[in-house]
């Protein structure tokens, strides 16, 4: 089985309104500082501007201020809204991105998934589809061909448009589409050859049923244009609070959880994130039964990813954790900590040999353990012997 990597998938949620935005902007890089010292792989950052709880305006900024104080995990644009942009301009900037970060950055695209985002810039989210498949192909010319393009839309005009830097990545930094529940993200990775981004893996039943279809889109389409896909681009996003026992996961939850539902239920104009329950009970019985997440141990953390494997019908790359603030900080920090030390060991198959060794020392011990207790008789008799010769005294034989 090949190694998986493991993540976060941080819009971030910041709720209840009404908290410092300095401070929740902090605690979100320190959280990524924390994950890259942990071991995590990957952390992708979403663009949102509006309904006041996903304050990232620009993830490409902030990958650029957490390249400076991470040295390994890897920094996505999660996604990053295509159809609000000039995608001449994003290639422009993301090559530049590749750069700074020394090929740490990869480039995660969308439709958009707040409709007031698109209000406010006069978009009518019902053409923001179509619009991503017509930037995207803009997009990806403009990162694989030294050939000008022009193009005229309703949103913006090149002429004889190309790159002046090469990127440093070969050859080019990632890209990959968001999925959720329609078949647009799909198609995109099937045409392009690009990773997926499957937000909607673990969201109700219906994200279930989605899940079964993307990667049948994505080959199917592949099939059509020529193009290779890969598994291991394909990254399952769900979310997912662990303790040391089930009855302190559901306590820590009970801290944040509700004013997480309430923002999906009654703020973002976004039902593709569906979900259910009037209480903090309710809530969390939800995500429980329904399959949309994990509220518990290791344990039930290593089934759920083990239920996704084989729910994607042949494997999937990377597991994100659809990052939130159910619980209290320190208790969040110990879920990542309890994931890092525990989880991730059983899906890249780093403790094989330490738990072989083990298996063999013990295995071995007690005759070792004999010959060891005669060795240090041994000597000890000897040394014993060779002071009384220098002495001329009488042997005495000394225990270890």
């Amino acid at each position: 089985m090949a190694r998986k990597r493991f993540g976060i998938f941080l819009p971030p949620h910041h709720v209840p309104v009404g908290q410092n935005p300095t401070y929740s902007l902090q605690r979100d890089v320190q959280l990524v500082q924390t994950l890259d010292q942990m071991g995590y792989d990957e952390a992708w950052f979403g663009e949102h501007h509006s309904c006041g709880v996903e304050p990232l305006g620009d993830p490409l900024m902030f990958i650029a201020h957490c390249a400076q104080v991470t040295k390994h995990i890897k920094l996505g644009a999660g996604v990053l809204s295509l159809p609000y942009h000039n995608p001449f301009l994003v290639a422009d900037r993301v090559v530049l991105l590749d750069h700074l970060t020394r090929g740490r950055a990869m480039l995660g695209v969308g439709p958009g998934a707040l409709a007031t985002d698109a209000l406010m810039l006069g978009i009518d989210p019902k053409d923001t589809r179509a619009a991503l498949e017509t930037d995207v192909e803009v997009l990806m010319h403009l990162l694989r061909s030294d050939e000008p393009i022009s193009i005229k839309t309703d949103r913006y005009e090149l002429v004889d448009a190309r790159l002046q830097l090469d990127s440093f990545s070969d050859p080019h930094l990632e890209v990959a589409t968001a999925a959720i529940v329609s078949p647009s993200g799909p198609r995109l990775v099937g045409k392009h050859g690009l990773g997926m981004i499957s937000i909607g893996a673990t969201m109700s039943q219906d994200g279930f049923d989605a899940l079964k279809m993307h990667w049948d889109v994505v080959e199917e389409r592949a099939q059509e244009f020529g193009q290779t896909v890969d598994r291991s681009g394909w990254r399952l996003v769900g979310p997912m609070h662990i303790a040391d026992t089930r009855d302190q996961a559901i306590k820590d939850v009970a801290y944040g959880i509700d004013a997480w539902f309430d923002y999906l239920q009654h703020t973002a104009a976004a039902p593709q994130l569906g979900v259910l329950g009037e209480n903090t009970k309710e809530r969390i019985e939800f995500v429980i039964e329904s399959g949309m997440g994990v509220i518990g141990t290791v344990d039930d953390a290593i089934q759920k990813i083990e239920q996704l494997e084989e729910q994607s019908n042949g494997g999937f790359g990377a597991y994100l954790m659809f990052a939130h603030n159910w619980a209290p900080w320190e208790q969040t920090l110990h879920h990542y900590h309890l994931f890092a030390n525990h989880v991730i060991p059983q899906f890249k198959g780093t403790t094989k040999r330490l738990k072989a060794n083990e298996a063999w020392t013990r295995s071995v011990r007690e005759p070792l353990a004999a010959r060891q207790w005669d060795a240090i008789n041994s000597w000890t008799a000897q040394h014993a012997e060779e002071r009384a010769q220098a002495t001329g005294g009488k042997v005495v034989t000394a225990q270890a």
